[in-house]
């Protein structure tokens, strides 16, 4: 009797929820805030832990419930992602194609591949991105393939795609060479931005470890050095099963945004790392300087005004993210071109914003150590160089403009979305 209980029960235990799961991906964060320092120090890629946190089911929050997914909402996904951020700011990036690809699936007009590949993310799988390439590598390339001639030899904007697909024995595979292939080295598999067989953009989904593939990991920036950036080369890789998934469509308009969204989550959660860390630098200090007004740190004015700014900059970026990650939200439910609009100028507001924000408490947190602050054992250095080159993602310089143009002439913010759409039509008419 006991026992025909006990087997009842566990029969109809499901996945954890979302506050069961909570603990276990904490359980994580705290392990990459630990060693995130010296792993910056030495280039030693949080392999293990990225995986550690798949295997908790990060990665599945927002596939929706009915595939084994958490469903949550974009609030709290870029919440955790900036919890995430506050432990290791590498791992947000690493993650931003996954989390792009799950957006893509919720969205396709293929639903037997999109419920495939959104049961096996809720599995474990973690996909990477390769979208962007070599600056260019089009017009080095024009010419050389019928396929790709038409998009290739288009000199405009210089984000032209060479990588294609094509057919080898009737099986179709890709080849090319993307750069900016973040997270693909942490990945099961990779979605490739492409052009088919037609001439036109779409995404594919290749296997990440086939020998086709080859990680070059020669991402050389002055931060986010463990992102798994860089050149990746795929030659003749096999198109997974239900690895079409077609063209880029009017439904993805909220990608641009959301690309946008999850570099803001990882600023404040950079934010968060940089206040919490130069207070346990105060603590810390045996000493204070020749003018100070106290012989402790943690009763100096200054000192604690240093503190006391990096949480105001801190809350800056935390509110500025809500606000615009509930803006797409919303956005998502009306669904039209004019809400989208309205919420990528804000996603632009909150962007110039929170990067003043994050650069500045970057900057200051060393006037609240003196120069011990500086030394390779703090590791402080990593936050302004991190936050500097997420800063430089979406070049923040064009955005007031953007923004002003909007308010005053109501003109709508182009996005990436319109330029691939606008890209579409002048290869079909081509």
């Amino acid at each position: 009797m006991s026992g025909s209980a006990t087997s009842s029960r566990v029969a109809v235990t499901g996945p954890p929820t979302l506050a069961e799961a909570l603990p276990g991906f904490r359980d994580v964060f705290a392990r990459l805030a630990e060693g995130a320092g010296e792993r910056d120090l030495t280039r030693t890629h949080p392999f293990e832990l990225v995986r550690e946190l798949a295997d908790a089911g990060f990665g599945r929050l927002r596939v929706p419930v009915e595939y084994g997914g958490y469903g949550v909402d974009l609030p709290t996904l870029f919440d955790l992602l900036a919890e995430a951020g506050a432990a290791d700011s590498n791992v947000p990036q690493i993650l931003r194609g996954h989390f792009s690809a799950i957006e893509i699936l919720r969205n396709s007009d293929d639903p037997e591949s999109a419920a495939y590949w959104l049961r096996r993310i809720a599995a474990g799988a973690v996909f990477g991105n390769a979208q962007s390439e070599p600056a260019g590598a089009a017009r080095a390339d024009a010419g050389k393939n019928g396929a790709v001639r038409t998009d290739a030899a288009r000199a405009g904007t210089g984000f032209e795609i060479t990588t294609r697909l094509h057919r080898i024995d009737g099986q179709l595979v890709v080849s090319g060479t993307k750069f900016y292939s973040t997270g693909s080295l942490f990945a099961d598999y990779i979605r490739v931005a492409v052009l088919d067989e037609d001439g036109q953009r779409a995404f594919a989904v290749v296997p990440a470890r086939h020998d086709g593939v080859v990680h070059a990991d020669d991402w050389d920036g002055v931060g986010q050095r463990l992102t798994g950036s860089g050149t990746t080369y795929f030659e003749a890789v096999p198109v997974a099963e239900h690895g079409r998934l077609g063209l880029v469509r009017e439904a993805l308009r909220s990608l641009p945004a959301f690309f946008q969204i999850v570099h803001l989550a990882n600023l404040a959660g950079i934010a968060r790392s940089i206040r919490e860390e130069t207070i346990t630098l105060v603590r810390s200090r045996q000493r204070t300087s020749l003018h100070a007004l106290s012989t402790e740190a943690t009763a100096d004015p200054e000192v604690l005004a240093v503190i006391g700014t990096l949480h105001a900059r801190s809350l800056t970026a935390d509110t500025l993210l809500r606000l615009a990650a509930e803006g797409l939200e919303a956005a998502n439910t009306a669904g039209t071109r004019e809400a989208y609009a309205a919420n990528f100028a804000d996603v632009s507001a909150a962007q110039v914003a929170i990067i003043e924000a994050v650069l500045d408490a970057a900057t200051i947190a060393f006037n609240a150590g003196g120069s011990s602050a500086v030394r390779e054992r703090t590791h402080l250095d990593r936050h302004w160089r991190n936050a500097r080159t997420l800063a430089s993602h979406n070049p923040v310089v064009y955005k007031p403009r953007v923004i002003g143009a909007y308010l005053v002439n109501g003109t709508p913010p182009d996005s990436s979305f319109d330029r691939v759409l606008v890209d579409r039509k002048d290869n079909h008419e081509s």
